[in-house]
């Protein structure tokens, strides 16, 4: 009927709570767990477990795994899970009634008060932590809102979600761009909607999510390990040359895509710091210092040739927009100019040249490549 992929990394307190939960209100679930090279005897539990087991020696994130467990997965539907989430009654149900091809289901989450508040999602405390969980009360607050809000749906999209393994692997699966972790998630969901798949959130199937602990909270709730900041800046900037601009979503988090532009920066007096900052918002650039140095420490934090991407200042111009600007005079609003750039194009929709704050913007073709982006 069902596969659910769930990987791990030294979170086995929280993998047997959602396993618990996956015996008890889905059985017939076929269940699939990933060790990503954990430490705290994840392995020789799973090996104990009811289950599809795979284990990585060394720890390779999220995005690889999830991609491994639905390749293992022997049903023709599939859905990730988090190892910090438990499942509610009916949540297999109430998430397969809307399944159709070429349609992703998430479900609902009910978070306790960690993260803002959300239209897609329930803010009630149930547990802070594995031990602490009230999985009674959480169950009984579960069926009361199955109630209220049968067969609702709306357009939003997080994990946890299902759809039919061949229309995930239809376009290749999660970006290992953005291996170990974060930023897989908005990646997948824009190619989704590229492709044309439908996104519906179900109002009635609902997960307990403890929130960041399966990758982020490691040592203690709310406080980012140095591992994770270390890949979600690395992630970040390679979502920023992928996509051309960041994550947008709408008040239900469905993803607002925007246009990808083929954009060339030509920064006089650049220096070091700025080439830092803007390289990934643009798809050239044409400077007059010195980036060797900068390739040969940048380049193996992505896939992206950053040697054909930045070139010499008095370089032959050849992308359909240049934003031309000196670098003395680049300073927090010009910054904020840069993040909202694609936006402000779209909004002109038209050729030519006008000048905006610092900047001197000529646009010779308005042809977008986001839909070059869908497969892998």
């Amino acid at each position: 009927m069902i596969s659910l992929i769930i990987p791990s990394y030294n979170n086995l307190r929280h993998l047997k709570n959602v396993y618990t939960s996956i015996k008890k209100h889905a059985p017939e679930a076929e269940i699939v767990l990933l060790d990503d090279g954990s430490t705290d005897g994840t392995w020789d539990w799973i090996q104990t477990q009811d289950c599809i087991k795979y284990r990585s020696e060394e720890r390779v994130g999220h995005t690889i795994l999830y991609d491994k467990g639905i390749e293992l997965a022997t049903n023709k539907i599939v859905g990730i899970l988090h190892a910090d989430m438990i499942i509610g009654p009916n949540y297999i149900q109430n998430l397969i009634k809307h399944l159709k091809p070429l349609t992703v289901v998430c479900g609902t989450r009910i978070e306790p008060p960690l993260h803002p508040e959300g239209k897609e999602k329930i803010i009630m405390n149930f547990g802070l932590d594995f031990d602490s969980l009230n999985i009674e009360a959480f169950e009984k607050f579960v069926l009361e809102k199955q109630i209220e809000f049968k067969d609702q749906t709306t357009k939003g999209m997080f994990a946890p979600w299902i759809l039919y393994k061949e229309d995930f692997q239809a376009i290749g699966g999660h970006d290992p761009l953005f291996a170990p972790f974060p930023y897989e998630d908005s990646d997948i969901f824009q190619r989704w909607i590229l492709n044309g798949y439908k996104l519906i959130q179900s109002r009635d199937a609902f997960v307990y999510h403890l929130t960041c602990r399966g990758h982020r909270w490691s040592e203690q709730v709310g406080k980012d390990d140095n591992y994770y900041k270390i890949v979600s800046n690395r992630a970040a900037r390679n979502y920023l040359r992928k996509w051309g601009s960041w994550i947008k979503n709408d008040e239900f988090q469905y993803p607002i895509i925007s246009p990808k532009y083929d954009i060339g920066f030509i920064i006089k007096n650049c220096n070091s710091q700025l080439l830092e900052v803007l390289e990934p918002w643009c798809s050239t650039l044409y400077i007059d210092c010195d980036y060797k140095e900068y390739i040969n420490k940048e380049q193996s934090n992505t896939s992206f040739d950053l040697s054909e991407k930045i070139k010499p200042y008095d370089n032959e111009k050849q992308n359909y927009i240049l934003v031309e600007f000196d670098g003395t005079k680049f300073n927090q609003n010009s910054y904020y100019i840069i993040q909202n750039l694609s936006e402000i194009i779209k909004q002109s929709n038209e050729l030519g040249e006008f000048e905006l704050d610092i900047f001197k913007i000529s646009i010779l073709n308005l042809t977008t490549f986001e839909y070059l982006l869908i497969n892998l």
